[in-house]
């Protein structure tokens, strides 16, 4: 099946579909999410070993990154995809199954490599179906359905694993089933765009070694560093450290994070596709200097929240603050490729993101062990991202213009990349 026409914003229909499969995934992993300890604790093992299960996927789908852009360079984004969400959707019911703990967290480490390929894959793919001043509308389109997934799973989870424990595997495994029959059918055929040099000012990433002059690129690099920042804060202190701060130093019930997340998720659901409006037609670089800024503020807000309207905020600002770094940096990404398959920088890109996921949690725990202050433990967050402030304020544009007086486009409005390289589109249709 070929998809045709287009959706909101004149993007293709593809990213509509791409869309579609995020929620799935979000909404699967948001039922499964608070069911996992849970479960794991069924097998009488202790509270280190039962959160270990929820580690070990992040840990494995950190590892797994370069191997799944190797196999988007050797096979194509849109097998890889396929193949990731079937690998998560078979593990997930296979771990409903599970009679022993080390059954579960091989299972789960297995979900791990299938969310690799598919995290890797399906960025990639996104960035390849539309036009080059499209990209940043796309990319805060696609978060969205994560966005949108992940409140929903909860919500869902909360209900599921009132009837079974075993149960939101299972569900989570249909959830994928639907985004893999999806992937399958409606995006087997469509034409990708293949650009003969990328569009970004910087120079080009010959073939073979695209990740090595990549990282010669300071708009990428910065890329990286925005994507570390946004995984440190946004994921990794927003899930450890908010639930704490609200009940040890607000003195506050857990009802009060969930309020908080509802607002941040609210604003950034609100300002996701305006924010990669303005990254596309007003350029990358402005739209990472807001974010970045109003993430900064967000977070130093919170390391001071006294009470519970300074909290939610807080909350909203950093809301807001996300939903411009949802689009552009990946946005960056496209235009450093030029749309062409770059399975390894593209893994690079979520590799830094899951890097800050990872170590966010853990240093930001340390230091409330060490010092006895959220504060302190915010303010880290609030400097890591201030470098990457830092370096957006001084990045080169990616986003390509025409200069005054050349003919094909107004002058300061986005230039088409340049033709595709005959042949290279035919040989991605499958």
């Amino acid at each position: 099946m070929t998809l045709r026409g287009r959706f909101a914003a004149g993007l293709p229909a593809e990213v509509l579909v791409l869309v579609a499969v995020a929620f799935c995934v979000a909404l699967g992993y948001g039922i499964v999410a608070p069911a996992l300890p849970v479960f794991a604790k069924s097998f009488d093992v202790s509270t280190t070993a039962a959160t270990a299960v929820v580690s070990v996927f992040a840990f494995v789908r950190f590892v797994s990154a370069p191997p799944s852009g190797w196999l988007v360079d050797r096979f194509g984004e849109r097998l890889v995809l396929a193949s990731g969400l079937a690998i998560v959707a078979v593990s997930s019911l296979l771990a409903g199954l599970a009679e022993s703990y080390v059954q579960l967290l091989l299972l789960r480490g297995v979900g791990g490599f299938g969310s690799a390929m598919f995290t890797v894959s399906s960025l990639g793919l996104l960035l390849r179906v539309v036009e080059p001043e499209q990209r940043g509308q796309a990319s805060g389109a696609f978060q969205g359905g994560f966005l949108l997934g992940g409140v929903a799973g909860p919500a869902v989870g909360g209900l599921v694993t009132g009837i079974s424990i075993r149960l939101p595997f299972f569900v989570y495994a249909g959830t994928l089933g639907v985004a893999t029959l999806v992937t399958v059918t409606m995006l087997s055929r469509g034409r990708l765009r293949e650009q003969a040099v990328p569009t970004s000012a910087e120079p080009a990433a010959p073939t073979g070694n695209a990740l090595r002059s990549a990282l010669r690129n300071r708009a990428y690099v910065t890329a990286l560093v925005v994507s570390l920042a946004t995984g440190f804060t946004a994921f990794g202190l927003r899930s450890s450290l908010v639930p704490l701060l609200v009940v040890d130093a607000l003195g506050s019930t857990p009802a009060l994070t969930g309020y908080g997340l509802l607002t941040s998720a609210a604003v950034q659901a609100v300002l996701l596709l305006p924010a990669g409006r303005l990254a596309d037609h007003r350029g990358r670089r402005p739209a990472l200097i807001i974010g970045t800024a109003i993430t900064v503020a967000g977070t130093a807000l919170l390391a001071f929240a006294g009470n519970p309207l300074w909290f939610l905020l807080a909350m909203g600002v950093w809301g807001a603050g996300a939903a411009f770094l949802g689009s552009a940096p990946a946005a960056i990404v496209g235009d450093v490729t030029g749309g062409r398959r770059s399975g390894s920088v593209v893994a690079a890109y979520q590799m830094t993101s899951d890097l800050g996921s990872i170590s966010g949690p853990l240093l930001a725990g340390i230091i409330v062990d060490r010092s006895g202050s959220y504060e302190l433990a915010f303010l880290s967050g609030a400097a890591v991202v201030a470098v990457a402030f830092a370096m957006s304020a001084v990045m080169p544009e990616t986003r390509r213009v025409v200069a005054d007086g050349e003919g094909g486009a107004e002058a300061g409005e986005p230039a088409p990349d340049p033709p595709a390289v005959p042949g290279d589109a035919d040989r991605d249709r499958t």
